[in-house]
Parts: C-alpha cells; sequence; structure tokens
C-alpha cells in the first residue's frame, strides 16, 4: 500500500548544535506530520553560546541543491531562513519563481537576539526587491519589522501600521511577532488587509534558541497540509507554546526548545 506524505523544504543554515536552522527546521517539519526537505545555504560552528564559525556555500551549488529537490520530490511549501548573502537571495528569488514554488514563508532573519545586524543593506535591499514579492507570508520580529516598514514600533497600534505597510508593499501577508514585546507574546497577522490577533502567553524558558526556526517551519508545514492562513498560524503558535513548555534544558547557554514533546 503506497503512503502519501505533504512535503517542505526548508533554506536555511546548518546549526550543528541542532538547535535552529535547518536541524530545527526539521524536526518541526516531522512533528508537524510533513516529509521535510533542505537546501543549505551555509554551514556554521555553533551551540548554546553563540556562532564561532560561518562557511556560506556558492550560489552555484545552492542553485544546484534547488534543482535537485524540485525536479524531484516538489515540495508543498518552502521556508526561507537566514540568508545573510545578497548573490544567494538573488537565486533563491530565481529558482523559487522558475519552478513556481508555492506557499513561501519568509522568515527574514535580519538581526540578532543581542541587536546585531546579522544582514548587509544591499542584502535587504535584494530581499525586498526579489524574495517578499514571491512570498505568502513574511514573519518578522518587531525589530525586522521596523527594518521592512522604515516605522518604530513601540504600541499594538504601531503593529498594526508596520504589518498593513509590509503587507501591502509586497503583496503577502505578514505575521508581525510580538516576543520582542515587554508585556506579551502577542503576534499580529494582516492577511488580505485582514487583521487578526494571536495572543500569547509569556512563557519563563530561558531556553529560547531557534524558536522564530520553529515557528516559520510550522507554518510552512501547516500550509503544506492545506491549512488556510489563519489556521496554519494558529496551530504553529500552539505547537511553539507547547515546546517551549516542555521545558527541555540543554547546553551552558540559551538552549533550544523540545521539538518533539508531542511525538
Amino acid at each position: 500500500m503506497n503512503c502519501r506524505i505533504n512535503t517542505a523544504l526548508t533554506i536555511a543554515g546548518s546549526d550543528c548544535s541542532g538547535g535552529a536552522g535547518i536541524q530545527t527546521d526539521l524536526k518541526t517539519m516531522l512533528a508537524n506530520g510533513v516529509y521535510g526537505m533542505s537546501v543549505i545555504t551555509a554551514l556554521t560552528a555553533q551551540n548554546t553560546m553563540g556562532v564561532s564559525a560561518i562557511s556560506e556555500v556558492s550560489p552555484e551549488f545552492l542553485g544546484q541543491q534547488l534543482d535537485a529537490v524540485f525536479t524531484d520530490i516538489f515540495p508543498d511549501a518552502v521556508k526561507i531562513g537566514m540568508t545573510a548573502n545578497d548573490r544567494l537571495i538573488e537565486v533563491i528569488a530565481e529558482k523559487l519563481s522558475f519552478y513556481k514554488a508555492r506557499n513561501i514563508v519568509v522568515d527574514p532573519v535580519m538581526i540578532a537576539t543581542s541587536g546585531a545586524r546579522l544582514i548587509s543593506e544591499n542584502a535587504v535591499n535584494i530581499l525586498k526587491e526579489k524574495l517578499l514579492p514571491i512570498a505568502t507570508v513574511v514573519t518578522p520580529n518587531i525589530p525586522e519589522a521596523e527594518v521592512l516598514s522604515g516605522m518604530k514600533i513601540a504600541s499594538k497600534t504601531d503593529m498594526e501600521n508596520a504589518a498593513v505597510f509590509i503587507s501591502k508593499s509586497y503583496s503577502c501577508a505578514v505575521l508581525l511577532k510580538g516576543g520582542h514585546s515587554v508585556s506579551d507574546a502577542d503576534d499580529l497577522l494582516c492577511d488580505n488587509g485582514e487583521i487578526s490577533r494571536f495572543e500569547g502567553v509569556r512563557i519563563d524558558n530561558p531556553n529560547t534558541h531557534g524558536t522564530g526556526c520553529t515557528l516559520s517551519s510550522a507554518i510552512a508545514s501547516n500550509l503544506a497540509k492545506g491549512c488556510d492562513m489563519k489556521t496554519a498560524v494558529k496551530l504553529a503558535k500552539e505547537y511553539i507554546s507547547g515546546a517551549l513548555s516542555a521545558m527541555l534544558d540543554l547546553g551552558k547557554g540559551s538552549g533550544p526548545v523540545h521539538h518533539g514533546f508531542n511525538l
């Protein structure tokens, strides 16, 4: 008896400690009931205490990986994580457009938790010009949304204005994550002009390594299974809350969440 399963592709960097990047994405996809595939943008030497080295792949090899996936197991959804190199972003946009990829989730990793900028100004411009216009949904946190919108975000009204601006500018849905807010972890979704708020309880867990990767991969997984945008986000929020609530404690720094808590 043949088995059919929905598929999702992650395009991101590798985290050898397993807490973020493609390792987290693949775990999340499996836990959310889809078959995960990966295209690597960079190798990193990192752990719960930080990144010590990065080795980016060549644009040519990135393109070859994408060709290999799309010409054999066509993904039902695509999640894109950190791609700091402008040429890599161009290749991703070119290939996804060529293959008419669907359900594209862009996690615009630009600014580290420490506040450090992770992506060049030129790469941000290419992201805006080439990648966001083909995205189904983009999932910025507040600092990233400030970069994309050019607005200062200091209130829930500011969040709504920025999300609407980004959504209209790039014709995609926007999930603006409120985790950088002091008072709550509420997220805001703007989809075709409709605003939805997703209340979140701030979970007192210092181990949050890879939570952004996890959320965007869970959204991609749910879209791959045919969920509408609001349902995909709702289920992804429930999943990340469960993974945080499991209180996994690994490593000497900010450790990973428990991606397999529901298995």
